[in-house]
């Protein structure tokens, strides 16, 4: 039949991954052990850059995302919570 496919024999390689627009790959952040980075809104939050993760407020993090979801309650990506990617939240004029 014009169009189908050979049957299996289980030794076939498998197929790419197609990546769609909401699954890109991402650059990883380069942040040097030591800096801060600063989110300021009704509270100003300062995170340290650590060797094997963040500090916030005194705890160890393993991620930016994870004290994003500390500080809101809510699921945001971490580098776009503080900052550090493009999409940051950003308050809007109410004419917008």
């Amino acid at each position: 039949m014009a169009g189908s496919l050979p049957p299996s024999s289980g030794d076939c390689a498998p197929l790419p991954v197609m990546r769609t627009a909401r699954a890109r790959l991402r650059r990883p952040l380069l942040l040097k052990p030591g800096s801060r980075l600063v989110r300021r809104g009704a509270r100003t939050h300062t995170i340290v850059v650590l060797d094997d993760g963040f500090e916030h407020e005194g705890s160890h993090y393993r991620s930016l995302t994870v004290i994003a979801r500390h500080i809101t309650g809510a699921h945001w990506s971490g580098p776009r919570f503080i900052g550090l990617r493009s999409g940051a939240a950003q308050p809007r004029a109410k004419n917008e």
